[in-house]
């Protein structure tokens, strides 16, 4: 069996994780997809409390608001529970 999927609005700060899949509209998936948000692609929370989340992919910090970050489903890899 595969690891449950979270969204990534879900990961506290510190969470590493893999994008597995996202949901929504041709538009926002276009827009992911340049900012590099590719299956398969690992990512760390750094920062997840009150406003947008910050990440780091490929040592890239991005922002995302809380809808967005909702749609980007991902699979945990370490600092969960």
């Amino acid at each position: 069996m595969g690891k449950e999927l979270l969204t990534l609005a879900l990961l506290p700060p510190g969470c590493k994780a893999r994008v597995r899949e996202i949901v929504g509209g041709y538009g926002l998936r276009g827009r992911l997809l340049e900012l590099g948000f590719v299956k398969g692609t690992n990512l760390r929370v750094l920062k997840n409390n009150r406003g947008p989340l910050i990440i780091s992919i490929d040592g890239v910090r991005l922002a995302l608001g809380r809808g967005v970050a909702n749609k980007i489903l991902v699979e945990p890899i370490e600092g969960v529970g």
